[in-house]
C-alpha cells in the first residue's frame, strides 16, 4: 500500500515526567485511508497535508483519512509520551553515583511507536532526519553524523533508508572517545566510544583496546565484504539498562554498560566483549542494511552475526581460540532450546510467528547459538570460499532491501555446486539436533548417524595415554563410516567443534576421555566433552552427583579460564536446581565450593584463573570468616583485587548465610555508591534466610513501574537454591502473580520469566505450574514456563 517513506523526527527530553515526539511522515499510498502506530501517547495532535484533522486514537493506532493516492503524503503527529524504565522504548536513568540522567532510544521489535508514530514494519524502510532538543551540558548519540548544534539543539545527517525499529537517540553526560581513521581503501571514518561520566575511568581503562578492537574488525570486514560499510560514522556507547546484550542501530550500536565493567576486567570478559563488537559491527551489513522482511527469519541476521562475531573477533581482532568459548559458553544455550518442546527449526514458517510477542520468543538459543552453528557447519561443508561468494551475492543484492530466506538461498546456490536446498531442507527447515554415535565392530570404531542432517567434522584418535595419534575429516550421512586405521584406539567425533550434534562414544573412548579430562592438550577437545557431558545430565544417562565428581576431580586442573567459568556457571544455574533434589541441594552446592576451593589453590596467584574460581568460591562457601577477610583486604590471595562484582556476591553470600544483617549491607552499600552497589544490596537483603527478608523482597518485586535492573536483583537474591524449603510459598506466589506483571511489555515480560523460581520443584509444585499453564499465561511467559518445565522433566 505505502512507497517512497520518509521521515523528520524531533524529540525534546528536557521534561522529566514526558517527552514531546513530532514527527512529520512522507509517503505514497495506493489507498486513502491507512494507520500509523503511536503506543501509549498522553496526548496527540494530527495534520493530514496540511490541514489540521480530529484525531482518531485508541492508544495503538493513528487513522489517517483522506490521503492522495496520486501525489506524496505529508503527515504530522505531534504527540506526548512517557518515558519508560523497563528497556522498552525512550528509557531514562538516574545515576546513583552522581545524580546524572540519561534517555535513551531503545527500540527493536515493534518498540519504535513508543517513540513516534510510524509504519513500524521492516519491509517499510525509509530514510530519517532526527533532531533533539535536551539539556544544553548534555551530548546526544542518533544514527546519523552531527551536522549542527546550538545550545540543545542537535540535529543530525540523513540516514540511509533502515527500518523505524533501528533508529536511535541517546542523550546524557557521556563521556566520550572519539577519533578517525583511513583504511587500506582509503576510506576514512569517524569512530567515537561513549559511557556514562561515573564511568569514565573505566572507558579511559579500555579505550585503547576498544579502539583496536574496532578498527580491527572494521577493517576485516572491509577484506572480505565486498559491500563498503553503508554508514557515516560509527558511534558505540555502553547505556543503562538496556535488556538485550547490545542493539546494532545503524551508525550508532548500544551495548548494555554492564561491559564496561568497573575494576579490572579477565580475559575471559574481553574476549566475550570482543566477539559482541563484531557481532553487531556485523549487522552494519547483514540485518541494518539487508534486513529480514518479516520476524520468521530472525536467524537470517542473528544466526550470521552470531557466526561472524566469533569469526571476525579471532581473525580480525586476535582474540584466540574463540571456539573454545562457542563450545563451552554458546552451543549448550542451543542443545537446551532445541531439546525443548518449544523448539523450532531455525528457520520457522510465516505461520509459525503469527505475531510479534510470538516474534520475541524465538530471540532464543535456536535463532543465536544454533543458527550461528548451523552456519559454521554450512561454511565447513561448502568450503570458505564459496560460502562468503554466496554471502556477497546476497549483500549487493539487498543492499538497503529486505530478504527471506529463499532470497539467501538463492544466493549461495548461485555460488555452489553443491546441494545448497537440500542441505538448509535438513537444517534450517528441521527442529532438534542429530547424534553422532560411536560404536565397536571387532574393535574398529564405527561411526554412525542418528538423525537425519549430512555432518562434516574432524575425528581425533588417541592411544591408551590419551596421546593424539591423528586427525581426519569426515562426513557422515546415512550410512556408517568405518575408522579401521583406528582400531584400538579412543576416538572423538567432532573433535574441532564443526558440527552441531549430540555425542554418544563407545565405552572405551567415553572411560578413557572423561577419566582424562583435564590431562588432554586441546583445550577445545576438552570444551566439547564437557558440553557432551551437559547434555548427558540433561537426557539424565549422566546423574548430576556423577557430574559434580566430573567436576570436582577435573575441573580445579583446568587452564583455561572460558572452561572454568562455563562448568560452574552450567553447574550452578541448570544442574543443581534442575536435577538436584531439594534437600541434598546445600550438599552439591557445598561440593561446588570444594571444587572452587582447590581451583583457587590451583591457580597460585595467576590472575586470570583466580578471577574465574573466585565468584563461585565467593557465591557458594559456607565460611564467613573467608568472606569477610576478603571484603576488609579487598584482594583474593596476593596482590589479585577482589573485583565489585565478586564483592558483591560474597555479600549475598554472607546475608544467604545468615552472616549478614541490613545494617552490614547497609554499610557496605555506603562503600560502593554506583548503581552496581544499588543493585548488589537489593540483592544481598534478598538474599536473607528470614520470612521477613522474602517478603521485602517479593513486595517489591510487584511494586508498580519496578525498573528492570532492580526487578532482576531482587529475583537473583530471593531464589537460593539450600533455601528451598522456606520459599514453598513464594514459588506458589510467583506462579500465581507472575503472569499479572508480564502484561507490561515484552522486555519485562522476559524479565519475569528469567525470574522464574532458580531451585527445586517438587512434583506438587510442577502440578501447579501445569495448572498454571493451562490457563490464560501471557505469549511470552508462555513460553519461558513451558520451558522451565520441559528442563524439569
Amino acid at each position: 500500500m505505502l512507497s517512497s517513506v520518509s521521515y523528520s523526527v524531533d524529540l525534546d527530553l528536557t521534561d522529566v515526567e514526558t517527552f514531546r515526539s513530532h514527527v512529520r511522515v512522507r509517503f505514497g499510498s495506493a489507498a486513502a485511508e491507512t494507520f500509523l502506530e503511536l503506543k501509549g501517547a498522553r496526548s496527540v495532535s494530527l495534520s493530514v497535508n496540511g490541514v489540521a484533522t480530529a484525531t482518531s486514537y485508541d492508544g495503538l493506532r493513528v487513522d489517517l483519512t483522506g490521503l492522495s493516492t496520486t501525489e506524496v503524503n505529508e503527515v504530522e503527529v505531534v504527540a506526548t509520551l512517557p518515558y519508560t524504565t523497563d528497556g522498552d522504548g525512550m528509557h531514562t536513568f538516574i545515576d546513583p553515583a552522581d545524580g546524572a540522567r540519561y534517555v535513551a532510544a531503545y527500540l527493536g521489535m515493534d518498540n519504535a511507536a513508543k517513540v513516534f508514530a510510524c509504519f513500524d514494519q521492516n519491509d517499510l524502510k525509509a530514510t530519517f532526519d532526527v533532531s533533539v532538543t535536551a539539556d544544553p551540558a548534555d551530548t546526544v548519540l542518533a544514527n546519523g553524523a552531527l551536522v549542527s548544534r546550538e545550545g540543545g539543539r542537535w540535529v543530525f545527517a540523513t540516514t540511509p533508508p533502515i527500518p523505524p525499529a533501528l533508529v536511535v537517540v541517546a542523550a546524557g553526560d557521556w563521556h566520550s572517545v572519539r577519533w578517525s581513521a583511513v583504511f587500506d581503501s582509503g576510506a576514512s571514518l569517524d569512530f567515537g566510544w561513549h559511557a556514562r561520566r561515573s564511568l569514565a575511568a573505566e572507558l579511559d581503562r579500555d579505550a585503547a583496546e576498544l579502539r583496536r578492537t574496532t578498527e580491527d574488525c572494521f577493517a576485516h570486514y572491509a577484506e572480505i565484504f565486498e559491500e563498503p560499510y553503508p554508514f557515516d560514522s560509527y558511534d558505540q556507547v555502553f547505556v543503562p539498562g538496556l535488556n538485550w546484550g547490545a542493539q546494532e542501530m545503524p551508525g550508532c550500536v548500544t551495548y548494555r554498560d554492564e561491559l564496561l565493567p568497573r575494576g579490572a576486567i579477565t580475559d575471559t570478559q574481553r574476549a566475550i566483549r570482543g566477539v559482541i563488537i563484531a557481532h553487531e559491527m556485523s549487522h552494519m551489513w547483514f540485518g541494518d542494511s539487508m534486513t529480514m522482511t518479516w520476524w520468521e527469519d530472525t536467524w537470517l541476521q542473528e544466526s550470521f552475526a552470531d557466526y561472524m562475531g566469533y569469526r571476525v573477533a579471532e581473525a580480525g581482532a586476535g582474540f584466540s581460540d574463540l571456539l573454545v568459548e562457542v563450545e563451552i559458553g554458546r552451543k549448550p544455550w542451543g542443545y537446551r532450546a532445541d531439546a525443548r518442546s518449544s523448539t523450532h527449526p531455525v528457520a520457522p514458517l510465516p505461520t509459525d510467528v503469527p505475531d510479534v510477542d510470538t516474534a520475541a520468543t524465538i530471540f532464543d538459543g535456536i535463532s543465536y547459538a544454533k543458527g550461528a552453528a548451523c552456519l559454521a557447519q554450512l561454511a565447513f561443508w561448502l568450503g570458505d570460499d564459496e560460502f562468503m561468494a554466496g554471502v556477497n551475492r546476497h549483500l549487493t543484492r539487498f543492499r538497503f532491501a529486505n530478504a527471506t530466506l529463499a532470497d539467501f538461498v538463492e544466493s549461495l546456490a548461485a555460488t555452489s555446486s553443491r546441494d545448497v536446498r537440500g542441505w538448509v531442507d535438513a537444517w534450517l527447515r528441521r527442529p532438534g539436533f542429530d547424534t553422532v554415535v560411536v560404536r565397536r565392530e571387532a574393535d574398529v570404531p564405527v561411526l554412525v548417524r542418528e538423525g537425519e542432517r549430512p555432518h562434516a567434522f574432524t575425528v581425533a584418535a588417541y592411544d591408551s595415554a590419551l596421546r593424539l595419534v591423528g586427525t581426519e575429516r569426515v562426513e557422515l550421512g546415512d550410512s556408517p563410516v568405518a575408522l579401521p586405521h583406528y582400531a584400538g584406539l579412543v576416538v572423538m567425533p567432532n573433535a574441532g567443534g564443526e558440527t552441531f550434534a549430540a555425542l554418544r562414544l563407545d565405552h572405551h573412548s567415553w572411560q578413557a576421555l572423561s577419566d582424562g579430562l583435564s590431562g588432554l592438550k586441546d583445550p577445545l577437545v576438552r570444551a566439547v566433552l564437557w558440553t557432551s557431558a551437559y547434555l548427558q545430565v540433561r537426557s539424565r544417562d549422566l546423574s548430576a552427583d556423577d557430574f559434580l565428581t566430573l567436576v570436582e576431580t577435573h575441573l580445579p586442573a583446568e587452564t583455561r579460564a572460558e572452561i572454568i567459568e562455563g562448568v560452574l556457571e552450567e553447574t550452578r544455574s541448570v544442574i543443581i536446581p534442575q536435577r538436584v533434589p531439594a534437600e541434598r541441594a546445600a550438599g552439591a552446592v557445598a561440593r561446588v565450593a570444594s571444587a572452587a576451593s582447590a581451583g583457587l589453590e590451583s591457580a597460585r596467584g595467576d590472575t586470570q584463573l583466580t578471577m574465574a574460581w573466585a565468584p563461585t568460591l565467593a557465591a557458594t562457601c559456607a565460611d564467613p570468616d573467608l568472606l569477610r577477610g576478603w571484603l576488609a583486604e579487598e584482594q583474593i590471595g596476593a596482590d589479585i583485587p577482589l573485583l565489585p562484582t565478586t564483592r558483591w556476591d560474597a555479600v549475598a553470600r554472607l546475608a544467604s548465610l545468615g552472616d549478614a544483617d541490613a545494617r552490614f549491607i547497609s554499610a557496605q552499600r555506603d562503600r560502593d555508591v554506583t548503581s552496581e552497589g544499588y543493585l548488589g544490596a537489593l540483592r544481598a537483603l534478598a538474599a536473607r534466610p528470614s520470612v521477613s527478608a522474602k517478603d521485602a523482597a517479593w513486595d517489591a518485586m510487584g511494586t508498580r513501574d519496578i525498573n528492570n535492573r532492580r526487578f532482576g536483583a531482587l529475583a537473583a537474591g530471593m531464589w537460593i537454591p539450600e533455601q528451598a524449603h522456606l520459599l514453598r510459598p513464594y514459588v506458589d506466589a510467583y506462579i500465581r502473580e507472575a503472569p499479572a506483571l508480564a502484561t507490561r511489555g515484552q522486555a519485562f515480560a522476559q524479565e519475569v520469566g528469567r525470574a522464574f523460581p532458580q531451585v527445586a520443584l517438587d512434583r506438587d509444585q510442577l502440578d501447579t505450574l501445569r495448572d498454571a499453564l493451562a490457563g490464560g499465561v501471557p505469549t511470552i511467559l508462555r513460553r519461558s514456563w513451558q520451558d522451565h518445565l520441559d528442563d524439569r522433566e
